[in-house]
């Protein structure tokens, strides 16, 4: 098992690619360990829409990302890595810091946040 500081390592890197989107989302939970967004509720939907989160768990770090769940063509082009470290249809978990899979990650987490407001856009349209 990978200690505690590594962990906090992985938290922190992941933490900060939700940061970047953070400011169009809002905040769910924020506490040490884990830390959630979601997108803000629609009138035809009338709650949030959670977008993901990173949590520390016992044995890694997961990182969610639910666009990639509502719209799986994000993940066309995902590295083969990178899909080794899914478990489910939206997670990914990790156990140390991975520069080159952290950036994929990145990469698919904006991309994946343009999709899920197109989404929700589509959804608020009245018939």
């Amino acid at each position: 098992m990978a200690n505690e500081a590594e962990f906090q390592a992985v938290f922190e890197t992941l933490k900060a690619l939700m940061l970047k989107i953070a400011p169009e989302c809002v905040v769910l939970e924020d506490h040490p360990g884990k830390y959630y967004l979601a997108l803000p509720p629609i009138p035809q939907i009338k709650k949030d829409l959670w977008l993901g989160g990173v949590e520390i768990k016992k044995n890694y770090v997961s990182y969610h990302l639910i666009p990639v769940y509502a719209d799986p063509s994000l993940l066309e082009g995902t590295s083969e890595a990178l899909k080794k470290k899914m478990q489910g249809k939206s997670c990914f978990n990790f156990k140390k810091v991975d520069a080159a899979l952290f950036a994929e990650l990145d990469d698919l987490t904006q991309r994946g946040l343009v999709s899920y407001q197109a989404f929700v856009a589509q959804q608020a349209v009245p018939d």
